[in-house]
């Protein structure tokens, strides 16, 4: 469960994230950081951090922060209505991040799945991203992330973002969990 303490500590170390990847966020900004817990109780390993700047019924502008190790857990986002769902493209600022989507299966991943959460991890494809480089996500695609050792920042940029249609592989997770307190 997301408490008061955890969203701030989280947010504290977003700020410093996201400083050592030079990237400036206004006071404003700083105050509306959401932090998804996603209701497991593990947020170090499944979590992350989020700054959105826009998000409007044509594009949306992210930046997602990852803590050392910590994963976006396995979803895709569907179809709704008559639009194909969101297509997301995800730019590496700093650290370094693992993208899986599906397609040949990597031998040995360089993430480290969430212990007792395995099976909700089944798409295998890896995608390391480093500053500077990017991938496109496909709408309704499977896929997770894991940022490397340093963390990770990373900037999104995405048609309309509508978090609550997400699917996620692992049932147990809600994805309404708060994100801001």
């Amino acid at each position: 469960m997301l408490t008061r303490e955890l969203y701030n500590e989280s947010c504290k170390r977003a700020l410093g994230y996201l400083q050592k990847a030079g990237i400036v966020i206004t006071e404003e900004e700083k105050r509306n950081i959401e932090v998804a817990e996603y209701g497991l109780g593990q947020h170090e390993e499944i979590g992350l951090q989020l700054v959105v700047y826009v998000n409007t019924d044509r594009c949306c502008a992210k930046e997602l922060i990852l803590f050392p190790g910590q994963t976006c857990p396995e979803h895709r986002h569907p179809p709704v209505g008559n639009e194909p769902g969101k297509e997301e493209t995800f730019r590496c600022r700093w650290g370094k991040v693992y993208l899986y989507v599906p397609g040949e299966p990597v031998e040995n991943p360089k993430a480290i799945l969430p212990k007792g959460r395995e099976k909700y991890f089944t798409v295998f494809r890896e995608i390391e991203l480093n500053p500077g480089q990017q991938y496109t996500i496909e709408p309704n695609t499977l896929h997770w992330f894991q940022a490397g050792p340093e963390g990770a920042v990373i900037s999104e940029f995405s048609t309309k973002s509508r978090d609550e249609y997400d699917i996620y592989t692992d049932p147990d997770i809600n994805p309404a969990q708060s994100r801001k307190i």
